[in-house]
């Protein structure tokens, strides 16, 4: 029984190690058929994983690169902004002498003789040369007035064109039409301009209170028709030594905005019942106060830089009562050089005749009492003869 006994432990200590064996055996199957499993499960997630990175990289790849592409088109418009304002700035100086250049097309365009007048120089027509255009102020009830200056210190015919031709010097005339069409009046003139050439015509009605008016269109006028480097305004009752006001401008040369003239500072009229009362008198503070300087309107120049803001600025300047005010107004705040010239402003004879023999020849002559040379018709062939500069100093001055 214990021998028996025996050798039924024996047995099943065999039995248990093939089955321990069979289990290893089954458990390292299993092992490999699952760990098989599990790596290429985790490789398809890695892979999967990976995929996934890889395709949010090439998004963030793209949305950089389409932000960059933004902020490139961005960019680019903006150097383009940046490039056209600086570009802008430094066309300031270019747009500024364009405008001036304009000036001269638009007022031709404005200027069309619509009323019959002749024309002017057409639009995109090179203007002429000039030194100084000179214009003379009249009116159609002046006629006796430009036959005595014609007699006296104005060149007439092929010394007119000499003149023009030769020193660079422009003397006209300058008139408006009448309130009527084709008038009596505006034939008149267009006779006497056939027979003298001797006029320029301007797109203005005329009327003793226009001339502030009448004194805009002139200088938009000449500087559509002339690229001169200064411009003149003189009334037909003044004496002009023209060789002397050459000489005095061409010593002005280098000054772009320069308004030469007898400066002055006369007190702001309010009472209505004086010749030249002011309305707006109130603009110029407490009663009794003065203007601001300017040159008397009896004759004075600006150079060109001056006619074309004019000219280019036309319909916003403001008229005043008196002419003379007017065009001094227009200058108040910008960079302008006010030069007095008292040789502009002689008296008539013994004045004018007592600086001439002192060889300090005057560039214009005439009373103050009567803003003009009193009774003109009759006496400025006498101022002549007294306060001439001569028949060669013109031919011999400056430029």
């Amino acid at each position: 029984m214990r021998r028996s006994g025996g050798g039924g432990s024996s047995n099943e200590k065999r039995v248990s190690k093939k089955w321990v064996l069979i289990l290893c055996i089954s458990s390292f199957g299993l092992g490999v058929i699952f760990t098989n499993r599990f790596w290429v499960s985790s490789e398809s997630n890695l892979e999967l994983v990976s995929r996934e990175r890889k395709d949010q990289e090439i998004d963030c790849a793209n949305k950089v690169n389409g932000g960059r592409r933004n902020n490139n088109d961005v960019m680019g418009q903006v150097t383009k902004t940046h490039e056209a304002i600086n570009g802008g700035r430094s066309l300031d100086k270019s747009i500024s002498m364009l405008q001036m250049e304009l000036a001269a097309a638009r007022g031709s365009q404005e200027l069309a003789g619509a009323d019959g007048s002749p024309a002017v120089v057409a639009a995109g027509q090179q203007r002429k040369k000039a030194f100084v255009v000179i214009g003379i102020n009249t009116a159609f009830s002046s006629r006796k007035r430009r036959d005595s200056v014609r007699g006296t210190w104005m060149p007439q015919g092929e010394e007119l064109q000499r003149l023009e031709r030769e020193k660079g010097i422009v003397v006209r005339f300058m008139i408006g039409h009448s309130a009527t069409s084709n008038s009596i009046l505006d034939r008149a003139i267009d006779s006497e301009e056939a027979q003298h050439n001797d006029f320029i015509r301007l797109e203005h009605v005329e009327g003793y209170h226009e001339l502030s008016a009448k004194t805009k269109t002139f200088f938009s006028t000449a500087v559509s028709q002339w690229d001169a480097e200064f411009y003149v305004k003189v009334d037909d009752d003044v004496h002009v030594n023209l060789g002397m006001l050459a000489t005095a401008l061409a010593r002005h040369r280098s000054k772009s905005r320069a308004y030469i003239g007898c400066m002055k500072s006369g007190p702001v009229l309010s009472n209505k019942n004086v010749k030249y009362h002011e309305p707006e008198y109130w603009k110029f503070g407490e009663e009794g106060n003065k203007y601001f300087r300017h040159a008397t309107g009896q004759i004075y120049a600006i150079s060109k830089d001056l006619a074309t803001y004019i000219s280019i600025n036309q319909p916003i300047l403001h008229k005043y009562a008196n002419e003379d005010v007017s065009l001094g107004s227009w200058f108040i705040g910008l960079d302008v050089e006010h030069i007095d010239e008292r040789n502009m402003c002689c008296g008539t004879p013994p004045d004018c005749e007592w600086k001439a023999q002192a060889g300090n020849v005057c560039i214009a002559s005439f009373d103050w009492s009567c803003s003009g040379i009193c009774k003109s018709v009759e006496r400025i062939k006498h101022v002549h003869s007294k306060c001439s500069e001569g028949n060669t100093a013109l031919w011999s001055a400056l430029p």
